[in-house]
């Protein structure tokens, strides 16, 4: 599929519709994904980005489809990252001395992913390349999401190519979002954002602002995966802002694994006593074991509150738990609380190691969390319900 987006740039990318993981197995896809690479032509021809690895070979194919491979001028890289990069190696076999713009990081990553020494030319933010009647205009965006980023800019045409921001993996045959199922586009649009970039969510800030200051009209933005931003682009650039600014809905989830249900009658028992008192509060009961991890992020990311629960085996808490704990490290969330719960037989230390992790992981912890011995009676259940109460009776301090 070629996609003209105006007459001077033409979308040559590649949709996946069957990707289910990405990043190894990292992250999980719901909805396909999208390589986007865009050709401007000008009195040069330049071409930004490619596709991933896989599909190198059908990349070059089609383009050739387009454009004599020969009349290609220039090579933008914005991101070294292979879903970014991955044609390169087939590409420039057919034209190895086509100068690669990008950043001095990404010639490591370059270098470093397949290496070969192509015509490398580094760039930083306020340098241009005169295309002819237009200009590309770069702009370093260090950690959205790699220290190698870059974004490009098109006067003119007004198109930023965004790179990895603002994008979704989300697969369409439109790539416009006014095309696109504005609902599950932004579900896919926070995943993305939770899960990838909220832990850079200081230097999105940064940058965004740092964009706007140059006053450039974006009538266009064009990301590496996703929707193309036809529509209002700037509203995703709104949204960001709102994004990486200790993001919260009013939404408490409950994380959970279980042995034998005890933590998971817990878990309902406490999500009952919360509604009991607010029935406006969102509230999310999620089985780590069973529920997706990069689903889980997205539900953390939404919450002002997270309460774990597990029961306790070796000392310590079911690994299910420990994978979540350890996703939650990463990803570095902001202005959250959080509590611990759980059943327990022998020892019962599981609440305890639980309330350390969360609060090595940045979350203001609000009490010593509640357990359960064996499988919880009706009296246990009525203090975790009264405990969800008591919950939101604090919940002008969370």
């Amino acid at each position: 599929m070629i996609k003209k987006l105006s007459e001077k740039v033409t979308w040559v990318g590649k949709v996946d519709w069957e990707l289910k993981r990405f990043h190894g197995n990292e992250y999980s896809i719901n909805r396909g994904t999208s390589y986007n690479s865009y050709l401007v032509k000008d009195r040069k021809n330049v071409l930004i980005d490619t596709v991933w690895l896989p599909y190198g070979k059908e990349f070059v194919e089609n383009l050739s489809k387009v454009i004599p491979l020969s009349e290609i001028d220039y090579i933008i890289i914005n991101h070294a990252e292979i879903d970014h990069s991955g044609a390169l190696p087939e590409l420039m076999k057919l034209i190895p001395q086509t100068p690669i713009y990008c950043t001095a990081n990404a010639v490591k990553s370059l270098k470093g992913h397949y290496h070969q020494d192509w015509n490398f030319v580094t760039v930083k933010t306020g340098d241009t390349l005169d295309i002819g009647l237009n200009k590309i205009i770069f702009i370093e965006a260090p950690m959205l999401h790699w220290p190698d980023t870059m974004l490009s800019y098109m006067t003119g045409e007004n198109i930023l190519f965004s790179n990895d921001a603002f994008g979704q993996h989300y697969a369409t045959e439109s790539l416009f979002n006014d095309k696109a199922d504005r609902c599950q586009l932004y579900e896919e649009a926070i995943k993305y954002y939770a899960n990838i970039l909220t832990p850079f969510s200081a230097f999105v800030t940064k940058k965004i602002k740092e964009v706007l200051s140059f006053n450039l009209p974006v009538d266009m933005i064009c990301t590496s995966h996703g929707v193309i931003w036809k529509d209002n682009p700037l509203q995703i650039i709104e949204t960001y802002l709102k994004w990486a600014d200790s993001y919260s809905e009013n939404q408490i989830s409950i994380i959970y694994d279980t042995m034998w249900n005890g933590t998971a009658k817990m878990a309902q028992a406490i999500a009952d006593g919360i509604k009991s008192k607010d029935d406006k509060v969102t509230v999310k009961l999620l089985n780590a074991a069973k529920y997706d991890k990069n689903d889980i992020m997205t539900e953390v990311f939404r919450s002002h509150t997270v309460l774990m629960g597990s029961s306790t085996i070796n000392n310590g808490y079911l690994f299910s738990i420990s994978g979540v704990l350890e996703m939650i490290k990463g990803l570095k969330f902001k202005g959250k609380s959080a509590a611990a719960f759980g059943t327990y037989g022998w020892s019962g230390e599981a609440v305890k190691e639980i309330t350390a992790k969360l609060k090595e992981c940045g979350f203001e912890i609000i009490n010593d969390g509640i357990r359960a011995l064996w499988m919880p009676d009706n009296e246990a259940l009525t203090k975790c319900f009264e405990y969800g109460q008591a919950l939101i009776k604090q919940y002008g301090n969370l």
